[in-house]
């Protein structure tokens, strides 16, 4: 088990997130031997998904952080030779600040409101655990809802194995807690439009019956087909992340489907950007002149390089200004900017824009009509397909497996070991940490951004139209100058991500004040509060607020390693997620990071036909237990460069 781990390893990694994810996925497959941990009780980190009763304990757990003892720091001194010192870690998670929970819709009183499915806790599940799988022995389901003795990275089921806690019995109580200020969580029960910050009220919505009213006590009893992603990101369908997916074949353990929707918010109407020459020609938005302009606009823009006498000229320009001088109309420039470029009108240089024009187009029609995929029951199904390709390949697993400190040699300035909460002193070449790991100490000099995030539920779509199903993105330009665009991602039932007749919503946008502060204001443009008592006519053409989350994330991107005290050579720092789009800062990162540790090594190369496997000693089996590392000592020529069965197998229209 997790408390007599071997002692010995090529790589420890600590946290799992998406770049640690990658890398242990990519030095298991290089036939590193791997041990990968993590403190909390799930995969992914900043990068996680959770049911809904699990984002309530994820929300606890953040409140909690701050009151964390010093429990098991005593015996790892006796471990420390005179030649040596030790690098504490830090204890809690300091990452996420200013969570405020809204509950717009009626709470309806019954007894022991459960989520439908849930177990009881088990007693020995808070205990760290120990993985390790060979291929012969991946679960295809997972049934239960907390995390079970051997933990496995499971795929396209219910999200249920990362929730912190199964129970939610205690939800209405935890609802009806007082308000907590500063960086603990501020809860609200929203009553007749009132907000009364001293009080919380219930509102009482059997005045005005709807046919499918919606309560909280049906949402926390469907709360296990909520996937509630705590990064919004999207996949490029031809980024680097799906290259990397195809490539190491690891796109079999998850599905995904189309974005359906580019959307724009001007004048504040939210309309239907055209994207594809057919959409464009279709579209009742714009003129014909208009279709025409844009068409030879974006044929520019796919080999731009080509034309550097239409650009040069502008290069230290703004890409807004420099649509200007193509006589484009604003309705046009409108479109490019803010939902095909997507990039920000006071910041953004003309090259950017015209890279970010050029990115999008060529990602049109691989797998859609749009540039963008998304992964089913969430984000958070990513980092575990890496960690389950990790595993398939030797790596060990431990979650709930808190590391107390780094142990580095005096003379050296290198790290040794490192020692867990156990006690246990395990020794290793290389050490991967997750930013949020290293001590005040260590990023004391460090100066790291903020992402504003908010999480939604709605009763409908921003842009009804005849589907329900809609998967959409849209980017609200900012009001006043300087600030920050916001991105919104909504999220229909088809995703797996929230129960049906409701839509999830994620809003980002990098931090100029407090979440809500930076988000609220988009919010009340795009939705109308459920439990508003008087609407008019105007408003109910808008989606109603069903539930909302507001809450700050660190971004620790772009962080240079020479920011960092005291860390010794061989310690190599991965950072959470970046406020982006996409996926390419994590990859890019994690391969930067492989091949300086394994420069002769191959990054992440496609898996090996089992048929081609020869095992050490002939017919001799490899353990059924998957301990020892698969070696493999021979490979066809004819089959290692057989080429990956067609992509778009693995991806749902």
């Amino acid at each position: 088990m997790a408390d007599s781990l071997p002692t010995e390893f090529d790589v420890v990694i600590i946290g799992t997130g998406l770049p640690e994810s990658i890398l242990a996925a990519a030095c298991s497959r290089s036939g590193q031997r791997v041990l990968h941990v993590d403190s909390r009780s799930y995969y992914g980190g900043n990068w996680a998904s959770f049911s809904f009763s699990g984002l309530l304990s994820w929300l606890k757990e953040c409140q909690q952080n701050s009151n964390v003892g010093e429990e098991g720091t005593a015996t790892w001194q006796d471990l420390i030779d005179e030649t040596e010192e030790a690098i504490t870690l830090r204890k809690e998670d300091a990452t996420i600040q200013h969570t405020e929970v809204f509950c717009y819709v009626g709470q309806d009183v019954e007894d022991n409101v459960q989520e439908v499915g849930a177990l009881q806790k088990n007693p020995s599940s808070v205990e760290s655990s120990i993985l390790t799988l060979d291929s012969a022995c991946l679960p295809e389901e997972r049934h239960t809802s907390y995390l079970t003795s051997y933990e496995v990275p499971g795929t396209n089921t219910q999200k249920s194995d990362r929730e912190l806690s199964p129970e939610v019995t205690d939800t209405e109580e935890w609802l009806e807690k007082e308000k907590y200020c500063e960086d603990k969580t501020c809860v609200y029960t929203v009553s007749d439009g009132e907000k009364d910050e001293n009080k919380l009220r219930v509102k009482d919505n059997t005045d005005k019956p709807k046919k499918n009213r919606i309560s909280y006590s049906q949402i926390v009893k469907e709360g296990r087909r909520f996937n509630i992603d705590l990064v919004s990101k999207l996949l490029y369908s031809q980024g680097s992340l799906i290259d990397l997916l195809i490539k190491s074949n690891v796109s079999r353990y998850a599905e995904f489907k189309n974005v359906t929707r580019i959307l724009a918010f001007r004048e504040g109407k939210v309309e239907q950007v055209p994207c594809s020459r057919a959409d464009v020609f279709n579209s009742k938005e714009l003129t014909m002149v208009e279709k025409r302009m844009l068409m030879k606009f974006l044929t520019f823009c796919l080999d731009y390089e080509q034309h550097p006498d239409e650009y040069q000229a502008f290069e230290q320009c703004l890409f807004s200004e420099y649509l200007k001088t193509k006589k484009l109309t604003p309705n046009l420039r409108h479109f490019i900017l803010h939902s095909i470029a997507m990039t920000s009108e006071s910041s953004c240089s003309t090259l950017d824009g015209l890279k970010a024009t050029k990115t999008f187009l060529q990602c049109l029609g691989r797998f859609g009509n749009t540039p963008f995929l998304f992964p089913l029951y969430g984000q958070g199904e990513i980092p575990q397909c890496f960690c389950r390709m990790s595993a398939v390949f030797g790596g060990i697993y431990c979650l709930r497996h808190k590391v107390q400190c780094f142990v580095v040699d005096r003379e050296s300035g290198r790290c040794k070991a490192i020692i867990d909460h156990f006690g246990q002193r395990i020794n290793a070449k290389y050490f991967i940490v997750e930013d949020s790991y290293l001590s005040e100490e260590a990023c004391s000099t460090v100066q790291y951004r903020q992402i504003s995030r908010a999480v939604l539920i709605t009763d409908q779509s921003i842009l009804k139209t005849e589907s329900d199903q809609q998967v959409s993105i849209l980017i609200v330009p900012p009001v006043e100058p300087g600030a920050c665009a916001v991105r919104v991602m909504e999220l229909c039932s088809a995703t797996m991500t929230c129960m049906k007749d409701t839509y999830l919503v994620h809003l980002t946008c990098s931090s100029s004040k407090t979440a809500r502060e930076d988000l609220e204001s988009v919010v009340k443009k795009l939705f109308t509060p459920y439990a508003e008592a008087e609407i008019d006519k105007e408003e109910l053409t808008k989606p109603q607020l069903l539930w909302a989350l507001y809450f700050n994330m660190r971004d620790s991107s772009g962080i240079n390693r020479s920011s960092y005290n005291g860390l010794p050579s061989n310690v190599y720092v991965c950072s959470g997620p970046d406020c982006e789009l996409g996926n390419d800062h994590a990859v890019k990162q994690a391969e930067t990071l492989f091949q300086e540790i394994f420069p002769n090594e191959e990054f992440c190369p496609p898996p090996p036909n089992p048929e081609d496997i020869i095992f050490d000693g002939d017919d001799k089996q490899p353990e059924a237990s998957g301990t020892s590392n698969i070696k493999m000592a021979k490979l066809e020529s004819s089959k290692e460069s057989k080429s990956l069965e067609s992509p778009g197998k693995h991806f749902q229209n």
